[in-house]
């Protein structure tokens, strides 16, 4: 079950790529997901590297934030090996943003389905 957990290799902590990636990437909506992301030259070992973000503006309570930050966190997870897969086979790394938009508190379910479509959006666009 190794393929399902989230290592600090997988997250994205580059101040460096996250600007580059918000000043030349591509975004889209899978609401109540904004998606950022841009091809890279990594050397990593996986396919993807991930952050996650809630606003500050829309959630005033840190409380609140981690949470969705969380079930964001708990969606990617779940569902990234899908995306893996096809990024392998296509040998490509790839830094990618998830910012939550929507001004109130959604659901899991909810969140995972705009997982799923993001995942299937940026493989159409790669």
């Amino acid at each position: 079950m190794e393929e399902f957990t989230l290592k600090k290799e997988e997250r994205l902590c580059s101040q460096k790529i996250i600007g580059e990636m918000f000043s030349s990437g591509e975004s889209f909506l899978a609401y109540p997901l904004k998606v950022v992301f841009q091809k890279t030259e990594s050397t990593q070992p996986f396919p993807v590297q991930a952050a996650f973000t809630v606003s500050k503006r829309n959630f005033k309570r840190a409380v609140k934030r981690n949470l969705l930050k969380r079930r964001m966190r708990e969606a990617y997870r779940l569902n990234k090996p899908g995306l893996y897969t096809e990024l392998a086979a296509k040998e490509l790394h790839i830094a990618v943003m998830f910012v939550f938009i929507a001004k109130d508190m959604i659901e899991f379910a909810i969140v995972e389905k705009a997982m799923i479509s993001a995942f299937k959006k940026i493989l159409a666009k790669v």
